[in-house]
């Protein structure tokens, strides 16, 4: 019979045991994911969250501030994305390519994904924690739920450019709580490269355009000096610095938490 140190030490070799197999070693991330587009692929690791055909949190939003991410255009097609695709909030709207050839329900068939939400799991220099609906994507069909009983699985991806529908146009979000003091824009459904880096904001009969601040995800606010008063033109600046100006697209009657919808959109 083993003395009792002796089964101690067993327990606690087994207890490091368990601790190293369910708590994988933290990978660093890698470096920002920029706006350049080629035929590369770059490696990565997927997994995969919410309802098994849903698009991801089960408000239908995430950390960039979108609303009803289930519906089009981007019709559940979603992912969070590690530090350097999500980009404290830079990264909201890119979009790529995602594929999967292991394990055999993988169809290795692309499947274009927006950038809606973050994770934080070190689990890939890389790593896209996508809606079971993008998830189930990538398989073979009648092999989504196979897939998706995987959970976590080596994946492939590249930036591509953000394509929509002709009718649909970069849209403004007046955020709930802004008033002529403090002004939170939400900016979303640009094309091309997807994701913004600069918002400003002109008041009607002005020169001068005032630049709002991140606030978080796709959000940006500004704090003047001086109340505002619309209407406003909005500048919008992406990542690749295409500016894209919104004359006169927030009326001089706007309110809180009101979607404005300009007739632009990104190359």
């Amino acid at each position: 019979m083993a003395s009792s140190s002796l089964l101690l030490a067993c327990v606690v070799a087994a207890a490091m045991v368990s601790a190293v197999s369910c708590h994988p070693p933290k990978v660093p991330p890698g470096p920002n994911i920029t706006a350049t587009y080629g035929d590369k692929w770059l490696e990565a690791r997927g997994t995969w969250y919410g309802k098994a055909t849903g698009a991801g949190p089960d408000d239908n939003g995430g950390a960039c501030g979108y609303k009803d991410v289930d519906k089009a255009p981007y019709l559940g097609m979603n992912s969070c994305g590690n530090d350097p695709i999500f980009k404290d909030g830079r990264g909201c709207g890119s979009c790529y390519e995602v594929k999967c050839s292991k394990p055999e329900a993988c169809s290795d068939k692309p499947v274009i994904v927006h950038i809606t939400d973050m994770n934080t799991e070190p689990i890939a220099a890389y790593h896209f924690d996508l809606s079971g609906h993008a998830f189930g994507a990538m398989a073979k069909e009648g092999k989504e739920e196979e897939l998706r009983k995987a959970g976590i699985i080596d994946m492939q991806f590249r930036r591509v450019r953000c394509k929509y529908p002709a009718d649909t146009k970069i849209t403004f979000h007046v955020e709930k709580g802004s008033n002529p003091n403090y002004f939170a824009l939400l900016v979303k459904y640009v094309a091309g490269d997807g994701d913004v880096v600069g918002v400003d904001l002109k008041e009607k009969g002005s020169e001068e355009y005032k630049p709002l601040k991140e606030s978080w995800g796709a959000i940006w606010r500004l704090a003047p000096q001086k109340p505002i008063k619309g209407p406003f033109t909005i500048r919008v600046t992406t990542e690749s610095g295409e500016k894209l100006v919104a004359e006169d697209v927030i009326p001089d009657d706007w309110k809180a938490n009101s979607v404005y919808k300009s007739n632009l959109q990104a190359k």
